[in-house]
C-alpha cells in the first residue's frame, strides 16, 4: 500500500499511536499511553477484549482492578477470562478508544511525513507516528495441506475459528486430529456428548534445584513420588535441574513418568501410542499438558485412538465425508483440527506490512527472522510488538511478561518523534527527539 493512498480517503482518522490486538498487551499499552496524553486507536479484530487468550492466565497487575475481581479458578476458562477482560474494560474505561471487528490488514511507512499509514478490511484508515502489534503469539492457525480437505461436507472446525453457537455433537462422528494441550482439553470434554469420538494422535504427549544423581535411587524415586502427588505441572518443573541438560536424567524421569501414565492405561495399543517403551523426544521439552480424563476415556465404548506418527498410520487424504489413513478410512461428521498455530512470526506476516522502500515484513524475514530484543525490525521505524519471535515469550508468564514489554518508556519520552534503526541488522541506534 501506498501511503499517499490514505491521504484522500474520506475515513482518514489520525492519531499519535495504534494498537492492534485487543489482548493482555494492548488493553495495558492504551491505558499506560493514554495516561500519558497521546492520543491512541486500539484495533481488534474479534468483537471484544481478550485477544487471543484462552489459557489460563495471571491478571494484569494494577491494584484498581483487584478491588472488585476475585478468581474462582486457579485455571480459568474462556468465560471467565472473558469475564475478567470486560471488568478490565470497565475499570479502564477502554471502549471509547477501541475499534472491533477490525482487522489492520496492512501498514506502509514514510519517509516524507515519518509516519504509519494504515488500512483495515473494513476500509478504515489511519495515520500513526507509532504502530503497536498485538498480535498475539498463537494468531495464525496452522492446518496441514491434507489431500481433499476442501472436499470435506461435514463441519471442520480449529480451535482459534470455534462458532459462538456451541455444536451440538450429540450423536455425531467427531475427529480430534492432534494431542496438544488443546487437543487433549477438547477431546476428554467432546467424550462425554459425542455418539463417537475418535483421537488421531501424531505425537505422544507428556502430561528444580537439585542433580538428579545427587541422590540416591531409593531418594530419587521418593521425590517423584512427591512431586507426582502435588498434580499439575510440579514433576515437570520443580524436579532435578540436569533433567534438562543430560540424557540419562531426562530418560529416568521420562520412564518414571512412562510407567505411571501407563499404569492408568488399559489397553496396550493405547498405551503404547500415549506412552511409548522407548522415549520419543527429551521429556519437558514439548510443552506438558494438564489432563483430568483423557487417559480414562480411551476405556469408554464410544471413543477410539488412531496411531497417524510416522510409524503409524498417517492421514493420506480427506474426502466429502471421512479421513483416510494409509491402511483404514474413518467417516465422521466434525473434523477438528488442534493441529496448532504459526507461532510468533504468524500474526505479524498475515499483515501486508512495508517499509519505506515497498519490502514487506514476510520477505525481509523469508530467509531468517532476525528482531532487536524480540520487540522491533531494522528497517521498519517506530514500529514495535509484544510476544514476538526471539523475545522470552515462551519462558515467562505471558501477562506479566508483556506489561514489562509494552514500550512504557513512550509514554515518558516527552516530545518523542520518531526512532532510527540501521537498516544492516536489528540494532538501536538513537531517538530523533525533534
Amino acid at each position: 500500500m501506498d501511503p499517499s493512498e490514505v491521504a484522500d480517503d474520506a475515513s482518514f482518522k489520525e492519531y499519535d499511536s495504534l494498537i492492534a490486538g485487543a489482548g493482555f498487551g494492548g488493553v495495558y499499552q492504551l491505558k499506560i499511553l493514554r495516561d500519558a496524553g497521546y492520543s491512541v486507536k486500539l484495533v481488534e479484530q474479534g468483537s471484544d477484549y481478550g485477544g487471543i487468550c484462552a489459557v489460563p492466565s495471571y491478571e494484569i497487575s494494577d491494584p484498581a482492578l483487584w478491588k472488585e475481581w476475585t478468581w474462582k479458578q486457579r485455571f480459568p476458562g474462556s468465560e471467565e477470562l472473558r469475564d475478567y477482560f470486560q471488568n478490565v474494560a470497565k475499570v479502564w474505561d477502554l471502549r471509547k478508544d477501541t475499534e472491533f471487528n477490525n482487522f489492520v490488514s496492512s501498514a506502509a511507512w514514510g519517509d516524507d511525513d515519518a509516519k504509519w499509514a494504515l488500512k483495515t478490511n473494513t476500509g478504515m484508515t489511519y495515520k500513526v507516528k507509532f504502530l503497536l502489534l498485538n498480535t498475539g503469539f498463537a494468531a495464525k492457525r496452522y492446518i496441514p495441506n491434507w489431500k481433499g480437505i476442501k472436499s470435506f461436507k461435514g463441519t471442520f472446525l480449529h480451535p482459534s475459528n470455534w462458532p459462538h453457537e456451541e455444536p451440538d455433537f450429540r450423536a455425531k462422528k467427531v475427529a480430534v486430529i492432534g494431542t496438544g494441550s488443546t487437543g487433549i482439553q477438547l477431546a476428554q470434554e467432546l467424550s462425554k456428548v459425542a455418539g463417537h469420538l475418535t483421537g488421531f494422535s501424531g505425537f505422544s504427549f507428556n502430561f528444580l534445584p537439585r542433580s538428579t544423581f545427587d541422590d540416591t535411587p531409593e531418594q530419587r524415586l521418593k521425590t517423584y513420588e512427591e512431586l507426582w502427588k502435588q498434580e499439575d505441572f510440579k514433576f515437570w518443573l520443580a524436579k532435578y535441574n540436569d533433567m534438562l541438560f543430560t540424557q540419562e536424567a531426562n530418560r529416568e524421569a521420562y520412564n518414571f513418568w512412562r510407567d505411571k501414565t501407563r499404569a492408568r492405561i488399559k489397553e496396550p495399543k493405547v498405551a503404547d501410542i500415549l506412552a511409548p517403551m522407548e522415549q520419543p523426544y527429551a521429556f519437558g521439552c514439548k510443552r506438558i499438558s494438564l489432563e483430568n480424563d483423557y487417559i480414562k476415556m480411551y476405556e469408554k465404548p464410544n471413543v477410539s485412538l488412531v496411531d497417524i506418527r510416522d510409524k503409524g498410520t498417517p492421514i493420506q487424504e480427506i474426502t466429502e465425508t471421512r479421513i483416510k489413513t494409509i491402511d483404514n478410512e474413518y467417516e465422521f461428521d466434525y473434523i477438528i483440527s488442534t493441529t496448532g498455530y504459526e507461532v510468533t512470526t504468524g500474526g505479524l506476516k498475515q499483515i501486508d506490512i512495508r517499509s519505506s522502500l515497498g519490502e514487506s515484513l514476510s520477505e525481509h524475514w523469508k530467509d531468517d527472522t532476525k528482531t532487536y530484543l524480540g520487540m522491533a525490525v531494522a528497517g521498519f521505524p517506530n514500529m514495535f510488538f509484544t510476544y514476538g519471535p526471539q523475545a522470552p515469550t515462551t519462558l515467562c508468564n505471558e501477562p506479566t511478561w508483556k506489561t514489562r514489554e509494552s514500550l512504557i518508556y513512550l509514554g515518558r519520552v516527552p516530545n518523542y518523534y520518531h526512532i532510527i534503526y540501521e537498516t544492516e541488522a536489528s540494532v538501536y541506534v538513537d531517538f530523533d527527539m525533534s
